[in-house]
């Protein structure tokens, strides 16, 4: 028998990451006891939350606990603490590469406005990166339970960003509201300043939004993308296109997209072609960080050393990272692989 190669030293890019989500639950508890606030008991349990978001009271709940552990980031240090910790977090899972997405609107009216929210959150980037070695970038999301308007502000802003930091433009919320095509002219503003467009598509709705982001948005990345495995045709758009789609297994079955790990088409959309990288989404609401995703490629689906070596291939290719950065990583795996 082959020995069990350790999944945190083989080198990875994370590419599915969200803000308030990376947050450590003890730095939770503590932040709400340092604020005054109390948390739903659902956060204070000391396991992750039962969640189910197929229905439209289960995608309230979620946001409802996503909202309580936002309202105790206030501070400037709170920023600064959030993405030293998920940096940490990363670097001991073996990620070299780390793309972080954040809507700033939510953080500006405790952080002074837009501009200082955005500032705030790239100067902890710079920092965290500088202490910890991981390279670390970000990505811009919209709303797509907000104006469309609202989107193209923030469209601008990512792009006024784009020398500090800034590399992407996503587009996050309940996918089964607002039309992919009513955030066209955001994402256009988006890609005509150079950024990666990456909305999330094919996870709480079936292939067809995964199409209207390929479509309407002409996404190089997708935030999820796994319901696209219902359609062969699409498959074979985002093989030929090598569109990335990154799959977060522990969050999709948290949120009752597919009911057990060994559910997750990862073998359809690896064995189509579909270019993967492997998020933890959530880690705070959904309980697992990285390296665990690549756990349950290994435990639910069998992929073989060689599969998940594969598989971090594609996460470093379908990042934003420089060159070098990215050759460093691929050199990596490989040395993972053979050693």
């Amino acid at each position: 028998m082959e020995h069990v190669r350790d999944l945190t030293l083989l080198p990875k890019a994370h590419l599915h990451l969200h803000f308030t989500g990376s947050m450590r639950p003890s730095t939770l508890l503590e932040l709400a006891d340092k604020y005054g606030v109390r948390l739903p008991d659902a956060l204070t349990a000391g396991e992750p939350p039962k969640l189910r978001a197929t229905d439209e009271r289960g995608w309230f709940r979620f946001q409802r606990l996503y909202d309580a552990a936002r309202s105790c980031l206030r501070e400037p240090d709170d920023i600064r603490r959030l993405v030293r910790e998920a940096a940490e977090e990363d670097v001991r899972d073996g990620s070299g590469w780390l793309e972080i997405q954040v809507d700033p609107t939510s953080y500006a009216p405790l952080l002074g406005g837009m501009i200082p929210a955005v500032e705030i959150i790239l100067d902890a980037v710079d920092s965290a990166s500088r202490e910890t070695g991981l390279g670390i970038r970000v990505l811009i999301a919209a709303n797509r339970m907000k104006h469309p308007l609202d989107a193209r502000t923030l469209a601008r802003l990512a792009v006024r960003y784009a020398d500090r930091g800034v590399v992407g433009f996503g587009l996050s919320n309940d996918e089964r509201r607002g039309m992919a095509r009513d955030f066209d002219r955001a994402f256009a503003i988006a890609r005509e300043g150079g950024l990666l467009a990456a909305p999330h598509g094919g996870e709480l709705t079936g292939p067809s939004s995964v199409r209207d982001c390929l479509d309407d948005l002409d996404a190089a990345r997708i935030g999820h993308g796994v319901r696209a495995a219902e359609d062969p045709r699409l498959l074979k758009r985002l093989a030929d296109r090598q569109i990335t789609c990154e799959v977060c297994p522990a969050s999709n079955v948290a949120l009752g997209v597919y009911e057990r790990p060994e559910d997750v088409p990862l073998r359809t959309l690896f064995e189509a072609g579909v270019p993967m990288a492997l998020g933890a989404d959530d880690p705070l609401l959904f309980g697992s960080r990285l390296a665990a995703q690549y756990e349950i490629a290994r435990r639910h689906h069998a992929f073989t050393d060689a599969e998940l070596a594969e598989l971090a291939r594609q996460s470093v290719r379908g990042s934003a990272a420089p060159e070098d950065v990215q050759a460093k990583l691929l050199a990596g795996i490989d040395h993972w692989l053979t050693g």
